[in-house]
């Protein structure tokens, strides 16, 4: 092997999982992430709540019975990269006004769009799309702003976005 492909071989880490679209394999895919993100030693916050958002986003409104949802992650560099793929690329997700105070529901993307430096949605074969996160890894410990430049906000945000 040449010294760039091992160089690449050690830059990037991946993992993947494929799990039903159901609370149960939404909490699961929020302990397996952050259970590879000990692993890599890569921090939690905010890794661990975004994965729980789009996980959760996939189990409740991109389920499709007898269809799992994928989960990815990978780190190149100083980057995060989070994806969840579900099969219902009809509903392409939207950050809409907030809800109102005593609602239950409606801030999942919000959260993402606060703790993202970057996330967008990517449209897949027929009938996938993926809703993906990135997050830097530098970020000194305990900050919660983002880093750079965030896609979303409010009014939705176009497929195919990256940044």
């Amino acid at each position: 092997m040449s010294d760039v492909n091992q160089e690449i071989a050690t830059l990037v880490r991946n993992f993947s999982a494929r799990l039903s679209p159901t609370p149960r394999g939404a909490r699961l895919a929020r302990l397996l992430a952050a259970e590879q993100l000990r692993e890599w030693d890569v921090p939690l916050d905010p890794a661990a709540h975004i994965v729980a958002e789009l996980a959760a986003n996939a189990a409740t409104h991109g389920r499709v019975p007898g269809r799992d949802f994928g989960l990815l992650l990978y780190v190149v560099g100083d980057t995060l990269r989070i994806e969840v793929t579900d099969t219902r690329g009809d509903r392409v997700p939207r950050v809409a006004q907030p809800p109102a105070a005593d609602a239950e529901s409606g801030r999942g993307l919000l959260l993402v769009d606060a703790l993202a430096d970057k996330w967008g949605v990517s449209a897949g074969a027929s009938p996938r799309k993926t809703v993906w996160a990135e997050v830097r890894l530098d970020r000194s410990a305990g900050a919660c702003a983002p880093v750079g430049p965030r896609c979303g906000g409010a009014g939705g945000l176009p497929q195919g976005t990256n940044g």
